[in-house]
């Protein structure tokens, strides 16, 4: 399919994949990436990709929905897909595979592609559009000029600085060793994929070959967040492509030479040869030797032999190659005798990643055959191999049972072949061909991958259909791993010697034999691939590669190999470091790499909402299963008995007739070399047959519709068929089957695994049965045989055993009971089998966690099934005596499965008893229609939301475009941060908590850290008692109120202050100067005072606000006032003064008394501000002094020493205006705050003015003296006691602190 490449400049740069149908849309979102300048600015980002993830948005939807008139084409050319996004110095590029031709055809309908031009476009700016012409030279060869690729990694500093700064990128990726297939998944072999899958799902790929994963995975990411209808249109398009690095090369091989030949259509064979290079430890020749600690070797190459004939047959064989795994470096050098080898590790740190290395090839593979070409002679190579060896001996793979002295269940092997040794004779290179003599036992018990195309009857509409398809014959047991120093030269020739072995043993088994042209077509082919492998290692082609190719040696042969090995001197010294560089920026391995995440503000959001609202379109329904397993031992006399005591139980009547039954047999076959080379499968078909009717006969007579055969699968002795009711094959889709076979020697056992999955409505089901190991004592065998078949058995899609809803497992597991025969005997005989199932090695390697983890089986209440004398209930009395044991079993996995029967039958004509279990099954049923008309609902709604903010969208970068879409998770949160704007530093101002105290006694804790997430014992809040009922409100908080005094009857004093402002020269200090009120007069607490019934609540004509301002009421005016009849005197405060200067005011005697008749300034103040507070214009001293004889006539009073000009406090961002605060509540003050409250206040016969409340506990307070003459008065305000209210007289002056 044709991939357009688009980009859109205004208002905001876009880059567009498009295909005819849909596009993927990315933009670069410059929020995330672009340095915050405020104080606030957080060092952590909410990606998932960590702090300097760069992100970009991305968007995937039908060309229809996206608008591209505004795109132009960045070239003519149709682009092949894009390897993924890589940020180069900052910059994010979209790598593109601009050039491709095809180089293979494994079989029809799948082919290979190598890359021979990327392009680079960049998703942030312009400034790269002009060099994206410069085209690499798509044929590069051996010579290395000044400006190869090697050099192009960093800025040196004779390159031109308009060079593209993914320049050594774009050599390497154009270089022709890297390939990809749009048709099936490329990174694994034929014997590990289906043949069926339509699509190469990304997701499902080998990490371990493919080369792009790390610029790939972003997207990756975007795709699982798609719904599946999006996600297959992806998959479709092609955009994503998968790229390994190897060798791919596919030779025509005419009729006339093909030793499998098809008179009928007279069509070529075809050969071809696949080699994938693991991006693990990748490496050039010197810069990665040996092996790391994951267990990954350098330099490991899968290569893999397939030929395909046109009848349908077609064969594969695999191989590997690796350094040696041990930790060892070479050290560069120009001379051979410089490239000394250090060992660098010692052998006890060595064995843990060596035993991984193996570990991991075996559950690959299978067993391994190690081919190890290291010379006897040299003494690098002798240290290497000695090491070599004792780590095999010392490997886990290789312990044997006490006692036994056979190999055969060794999974690691080894030869020895000193190639130069063996190769220096008159022989020559033909010397190296001997090797097949000691690797041919190998050769033939790993055997090979044989697929044959076979006819299956299918019954569609009501119509009969044959479909063709690939059926797998045989599989590949185990793999040879061959080795020299670099795995180049040596290890190509004898690897191509082992795939001509493995052609001629399969050919063997067909009676064919292959003609000349055919080996020298092989040997041309792997020819090639040597030259290739060696070009990305070392820099230049193989050395042998002419004997390679034309089975000897010549002198230009020879005087190829000698260039090649200066050449290989000059790169290896002078060139690898760059060229290792440009490898590790290609992987994401350098340090500072960043990478790139994605996001879609729209479907990022319809995803997360869509599973919160499952259960409006999922609903479930409870469905029954049946499954069996039985050992038939070969014989075949019981397919015309009754099976129905086995699949058509006694149970519950809930239980008759299943939607769905699996029946498993063992040992469907007598075991022998031709029915383990090609499985025939009459025998299943037959008991097929047997095992329907028995089905339909039951379901007759239920009156339940009849039984049809979903499908079957066999490989050689085990065998599985899925049987289901009629009415349930609507329920039912992706039916698909997979065998996988474990035996260490594919010629002397029939031990493996056949699975089965499903997807009922939306659940999905596997059935597995299995045949392991047998012997008493081979258990950890038999652990080994699951986690291979755990492991290795994959399904379309790579989909494992592992990835499904409900997993069933039933067959013959071969675990034994642990006694001795006579004990277990008596124990059967008395049916106690609790101590027996305590003995049972599947229950305590279960219980160990050794084998089957997460699995449960239901309780067994059945005598062990195994070894029963033929067509009685009497245990094994011949010869060898076995030890009754239940070795068929039936297991389980999943949480939406109930197990109700657990039981044998007594079918007797095998040496074991048929198992069964019934099962519930809660199976899930999505209304795909009301799915999709949510989905799409929700779609609109988000879209409106979110606007164009969206990478296909028009609107300009918005601050919080990367948080369009989500929500604050509870109602009254505040929705998701980002780096740029956060709930709780809004504009970088303070924030100000609007918590209210649990009561008015309560006050913030001041002992408690500012920090509220610092840990500290300290409560919020500490309780302060009041001494009195009448004791003032706590003050506001310092520095947040204007001051000013008001006088009892109602006058106020502005024309005082202002009178005060009149004559000195402070007036121009700035209006913040904070001074405090004299308290308000409350005729209710006044001593002798006359009341009356009218003001007994008299409101206070003044409250403060937190700002300083304040909102006055008209008062309700007291009784006249008489000067002779109340008193009020105030005593120092101990608390106020005892750490404050000796600064003290006396208060004027002055008398003020006001006119009855003249009318109050204080309605005229109602609607408007107050003045600023009065200034004084002496100094405190000067106004003691002057204030201390006679009262003035002036009315004018002492006013304590104001603060200093003081900057202008900066604002709570929720502060409201003042003419908000007229309507709103005071909130509790802070404590240890400065306020004006209500106190009693009395007047005596001098009429002197209500003295100012001291500030305590600032230190910057002191008292007056009293007043003389004075008498007792009432309590004003102290928080210490009574005593000290009564001592308190005078003025207090405030100073501030500058």
């Amino acid at each position: 399919m044709s991939i357009r490449v688009l980009i859109k400049e205004y208002p905001h740069r876009a880059i567009a994949l498009s295909t005819s149908t849909h596009a993927l849309v990315l933009r670069h979102s410059s929020t995330s990436t672009e340095q915050n300048g405020s104080h606030n600015a957080s060092q952590t980002s909410l990606s998932s990709n960590g702090a300097a993830a760069a992100r970009c948005m991305v968007e995937f939807s039908t060309v229809e929905e996206l608008d591209l008139d505004e795109y132009r084409a960045l070239n003519m050319v149709n682009t092949h897909g894009t390897l993924g996004l890589i940020t180069v110095n900052g910059d994010i590029f979209l790598v593109v595979v601009n050039g491709a031709s095809k180089v293979a055809t494994l079989r029809p309908g799948e082919t290979v592609q190598r890359i021979h031009s990327v392009g680079f476009y960049c998703l942030n700016s312009s400034s790269y559009d002009s060099l994206l012409n410069d085209e690499v030279n798509p044929y590069p060869t051996d010579t290395i000029d000044d400006e190869g690729f090697e050099m192009g990694f960093g800025k040196g500093k004779g390159e031109s600085p308009l060079e593209h700064p993914c320049l050594a990128l774009k050599k390497l990726l154009s270089s022709g060793t890297f390939y990809y297939s749009s048709d099936f998944d490329l990174t694994r072999r034929l014997q590990e994929r289906s043949s069926d899958a339509a699509t190469v799902s990304i997701d499902s790929l080998d990490a371990g070959f493919l080369w792009n994963s790390y610029m790939i995975q972003p997207l990756v990411d975007f795709r699982s967040r798609l719904a599946p209808r999006e996600k297959e249109a992806l998959d479709a398009s092609g955009i994503l492509t998968s790229a390994i690095r190897g060798f791919a090369l596919t030779v025509t091989v005419p009729s006339s030479s093909s030793p499998i030949r098809s008179p009928r259509s007279g069509l070529p064979s075809s050969m071809t040869l696949i080699s994938r290079l693991s991006c693990r430890r990748a490496g050039t020749r010197f810069n990665a030797r040996g092996m790391d600690d994951d267990g990954n070797v350098a330099n490991f190459v899968e290569t893999e032999t397939i030929f395909w004939a046109p009848s349908g047959v077609c064969f594969s064989y695999t191989q590997v190659r690796g350094s040696v795994p041990v930790f060892w470096e070479q050290q560069t050098g120009l001379l051979p005798g410089q490239q000394k080898i250090t060992i660098t590790r010692s052998p006890e740190a060595t064995q843990p990643a060596f035993d991984k290395h193996f570990e991991n090839l075996e559950l690959s593979y299978g067993a391994i055959h190690v081919v190890n070409l290291l010379s006897n002679e040299k003494p690098n190579e002798m240290e290497l191999t000695n090491r070599y060896r004792y780590h095999i001996k010392h490997s886990p793979l290789n312990m044997q049972e006490k006692g036994s002295s056979s190999r055969d269940h060794e999974l690691i092997q080894s030869t020895e072949f000193d190639f130069h040794a063996e190769t220096r004779g008159p022989g020559g290179y033909e010397m190296a061909s001997e090797i097949s003599r000691w690797i041919q036992h190998s050769a033939d018990g790993f055997a090979y991958y044989l697929a044959e195309e076979t006819e299956e009857h299918v019954r569609s509409n009501g119509q009969n259909y044959i479909v063709k398809r690939p059926t797998a014959i045989l599989q590949q047991e185990g793999v040879f791993r061959t080795n020299c120093l670099d795995c180049l030269d040596r290890t190509n020739l004898v690897q191509t010697i082992i795939s001509k072995m493995a052609l001629e043993i399969f050919l063997g088994h067909k009676g064919l034999v292959a003609s000349p042209d055919f080996w020298v077509r092989h040997s041309s082919m792997w020819a090639d691939n040597g030259d290739a492998l060696s070009r990305i290692y070392a820099g230049t082609g193989a050395l042998k590669s002419s004997f390679t190719r034309h089975g000897k040696m010549s002198l230009a042969g020879a005087l190829a190999d000698a260039r090649k090995s200066a050449t290989r001197m000059y790169i290896n010294n002078f060139a690898d470091k760059g060229r290792q560089n440009t490898i590790d920026m290609l992987l994401g391995r350098l340090m500072g790499q960043v990478p790139v995440h994605l996001y879609d503000p729209i479907n990022d959001y319809v995803v997360a909402e869509l599973n919160k609202r499952s259960a409006e379109f999922t609903e479930n329904e409870v469905i029954h299963m049946l499954v069996g397993t039985f050992n038939l031992n070969g014989k075949t006399h019981g397919i015309n008995e009754d099976l129905s005591p086995w699949l058509c139980p006694d149970v519950n009547p809930s239980q008759q007739c299943p939607e769905i039954v699996a029946v498993g047999f063992q040992e469907i076959v007598e075991l022998s070399p031709q029915q383990i080379m090609s499985t025939d499968p009459g025998r299943r078909q037959v008991w097929e047959t047997a095992v329907k009717n028995c089905l339909n006969k039951n379901a007759a007579k239920h009156g339940q519709e009849e039984y049809v055969l979903l499908r079957g699968g066999q490989l050689v002795g085990a065998s599985l068929s899925v049987f289901v009711r009629a009415n349930c094959l609507k329920f039912i889709k992706n039916v698909e089957g997979s065998l996988k076979k474990t035996g260490m020697s594919g010629m002397a056992g029939n031990k493996g695994a056949v699975a089965i999955r499903m997807e009922y409505a939306n659940t999905s089901i596997v059935f597995v049965t299995a045949h392991l190991a047998a012997g008493f004592a081979n258990y950890e065998e038999r652990n080994r045989d699951y986690k291979t078949i755990s492991h290795g058995l994959r399904f379309q899609r790579n989909r494992s055993i592992e990835d499904h809803d409900t997993v069933i497992w039933l067959g013959d597991f071969n675990y034994r009971i642990g006694l001795s025969n006579d004990k277990v005997q008596k124990l059967c005989h008395v049916g106690d089998l609790e101590t027996l199932y305590e003995n049972d090695q599947l229950n305590l390697q279960m219980v160990a966690g050794l084998t089957f983890p997460f699995y449960s089986e239901a309780r067994i209440t059945f005598m062990p099934t195994y070894k029963y004398d033929l067509g009685t209930d009497t245990y094994d009395t011949s010869e060898k005596a076995r030890i009754p044991a239940w070795c068929d079993r039936v297991l389980r996995k999943g949480d939406n499965i109930r197990q109700i029967n657990y039981d044998a039958a007594p079918l007797k004509f095998s040496d074991h008893r048929p198992v069964y279990a019934t099962f519930q099954c809660l199976i899930n049923k999505v209304d795909e229609k009301k799915k999709e008309q949510l989905s799409r609902e929700m779609y609109r709604q988000r879209r409106t939301v979110v606007g164009d903010s969206r990478a296909g969208g028009e609107a300009d970068d918005s601050e919080d475009e990367d948080l369009i879409g989500y929500d604050s998770i509870e109602p009254g949160l505040p929705p998701a941060s980002s780096d740029r704007r956060k709930w709780w530093l809004d504009n970088g101002l303070p924030a100000r908590s609007r918590v209210q105290a649990p009561s008015n006694d309560h006050l913030p804790n001041p002992k408690r850290p500012s920090n509220p997430f610092t840990p500290s014992p300290e409560p919020d809040w500490v309780e302060v008692k009041r001494i009195m009922p009448g004791k003032p409100e706590p003050p506001p908080a310092r520095g947040t109120m204007r001051a000013k005094t008001v006088e009892f009857n109602g006058t106020n004093t502005h024309a005082n202050f202002a009178a005060s402002r009149e004559t000195g020269s402070l007036a121009q200090t700035k209006s913040m100067a904070r001074k405090l009120v004299a308290p308000p007069f409350d005729p209710s607490a006044s001593l002798n005072a006359p009341r009356t019934s009218s003001n007994t609540s008299t409101p206070s004509p003044s409250i403060s606000n937190l700002d300083g301002t304040s909102s006055y009421r008209h008062p309700i005016l007291p009784p006249p006032y008489n000067p002779s009849t109340s008193r009020v005197s105030r005593s120092p405060s101990a608390a106020s003064t005892h750490s404050l200067p000796d600064l003290v005011i006396h208060q004027s005697q002055s008398h003020s008394q006001p006119h009855p008749h003249q009318p109050s300034n204080l309605a005229a103040q109602i609607a408007r501000k107050p003045a600023p507070p009065p200034i004084p214009n002496k100094k405190p001293s000067l106004v003691s002094a002057s204030i201390s004889g006679t009262s003035s006539s002036t009315g004018r009073n002492s006013t304590a020493s104001p603060p200093p000009s003081q900057p202008q406090p900066q604002p709570y961002r929720d502060t409201p205006s003042p003419v908000e605060q007229k309507s709103q509540p005071q909130p509790p003050p802070p404590r240890r705050s400065m306020a004006a409250s209500k106190r009693d206040i009395g007047a005596d016969a001098g009429g002197d003015r209500p003295p100012l409340p001291p500030r305590t506990g600032t230190g910057l307070s002191t008292a007056s003296g009293g007043r003389r003459g004075g008498g007792g008065g009432a309590n004003l305000m102290d928080e210490e006691g009574g005593e000290e209210i009564e001592a308190l007289r005078g003025w207090e002056v405030l100073r501030p602190v500058r």
